[in-house]
């Protein structure tokens, strides 16, 4: 789970912590792919790829042949479309893993930590980096190998450690042990007792009607929960970014709880008085001030701190103290004081963009729960996700975004995997 220790020991084994007590012995040098990027937003992708190794010729930097060298790296990765030239904080979450991932394949380690390195990729860069794992091991080089995803670890892993509380509780072959049993080590309780299976309970009253709206058309009721799937590019997170008005949307109109704004008159201080609430795919760039306390951060678009004990203690946020750093939270809780925050400036429709990245499983089913109980209350949800399984867990209704533009809504049983697989590439399916 988050908080079991894993990022620790990675860090640990990195020398960026000091043991408390043991050793670490490794041959050699050691990348280091990080859960939260460390990239240099500034700096182009060539200029991060190499940092601290830079080619140079007759004592300066040789920059073409480190953008040639970059290039290459990306073209065997599979995303030769990425310009070595253009500036990290330019590209999509997507892309910056990628760039992640090539500075540790350029940097000749022995051994390569992953820590959670798929969190923000689309399958066909999955099977990329699996396919580079699969050649660094082929050449001895040792790969450690951190996930949420059971399916990655299955597909990739030869050997298996399961840590909880900071100590390892299970390790061996996988296919020894069942998912169910695996994640009951996980969290230290049965399967079962994590599973969302409430459903959520719409009614015929709108909460949100797009017309025209960034290539989508459709309506949200009170109650109900509306996934949006597709593939990385194809719009999601804009449109979610347009109806909260954050990206300028250049025609159409939102009707939000009985109230009609034009494209024009959107952003995101209208969207809020109006209770909207806007949850960004990366909680660190976008959602999170890390040097406030949980408190603030719970407070900071209603700063009024009377209730967030109240919210903290809703979403069992896991904290020694309210006013200690949001960042020395894990991942999970993090996640749960962002939802706690639209909860406590009162939005009654909530736009989530992927809202279990990078959490583990009985963090991810606790914010199922939340927003199962969310839906109850009456409050409308749109969600989108990379994670079929979770789209088809948890939504009532769905609608697939292609090209910048949203099919048919259509209730969740009315889709399949294959058909929304079939609609995210080669457009809306017909009703």
């Amino acid at each position: 789970e988050n908080g079991a220790g894993k990022s620790t020991l990675l860090n640990i084994m990195a020398k960026a912590l000091a043991p408390d007590r043991g050793e670490v012995q490794i041959a050699g040098r050691v990348a280091y792919i990080r859960q939260e990027l460390a990239l240099c937003p500034h700096l182009s992708v060539a200029e991060n790829v190499f940092m601290g190794r830079e080619p140079s010729r007759w004592g300066f930097v040789d920059r073409p042949l480190m953008r040639a060298r970059t290039r290459a790296l990306l073209s065997e990765f599979g995303r030769p479309e990425i310009d070595p030239a253009t500036s990290v904080g330019e590209l999509s979450p997507a892309s910056r893993q990628v760039v992640e991932i090539c500075r540790a394949l350029a940097s000749d380690a022995t051994v390569i930590l992953m820590d959670e390195p798929t969190s923000s990729l689309p399958r066909p860069d999955v099977d990329r980096l699996f396919a580079a794992i699969r050649t660094l091991c082929a050449r001895g080089i040792a790969i450690v190998y951190v996930s949420h995803f059971l399916e990655e670890i299955r597909e990739i892993a030869s050997r298996t450690v399961v840590l909880r509380d900071g100590a390892t509780v299970w390790s061996g072959d996988l296919s020894s042990i069942s998912d169910a049993e695996l994640i009951s080590h996980m969290v230290g309780r049965p399967y079962d007792s994590i599973r969302a299976t409430d459903t959520s309970a719409s009614t015929s009253d709108n909460a949100l009607v797009a017309d025209s709206l960034s290539g989508a058309s459709f309506t949200l009721k009170r109650g109900q929960i509306l996934g949006i799937a597709g593939l990385v590019g194809s719009g999601r997170t804009k449109l979610l970014r347009a109806l909260f008005g954050l990206d300028s949307a250049q025609n159409g109109q939102l009707s939000a709880n009985g109230r009609t704004l034009q494209a024009s008159d959107l952003s995101p201080a209208r969207s809020i008085a109006e209770g909207l609430g806007y949850l960004s795919e990366d909680r660190n760039i976008e959602g999170l001030f890390p040097h406030l306390s949980v408190r603030e951060n719970i407070a900071m678009t209603r700063l009024e701190n009377r209730n967030v004990a109240q919210w903290i203690d809703r979403f069992k946020i896991r904290v020694a103290d309210h006013d200690s750093v949001v960042t020395h939270l894990s991942g999970g809780n993090q996640q749960k004081a962002l939802m706690a925050r639209l909860l406590h400036q009162g939005a009654s429709v909530l736009l989530l963009d992927e809202p279990t990245r990078g959490i583990d499983v009985g963090s991810k089913a606790q914010i199922y729960d939340h927003i199962r109980a969310l839906s109850r209350e009456g409050r409308a949800i749109l969600m989108v996700s990379s994670y079929l399984p979770e789209l088809f867990a948890i939504c009532d209704s769905l609608a697939v975004m292609t090209r910048g533009r949203l099919s048919e809504v259509r209730p969740i049983e009315e889709w399949t995997p294959d058909t929304v697989l079939q609609a995210a590439i080669s457009g809306p399916v017909a009703a």
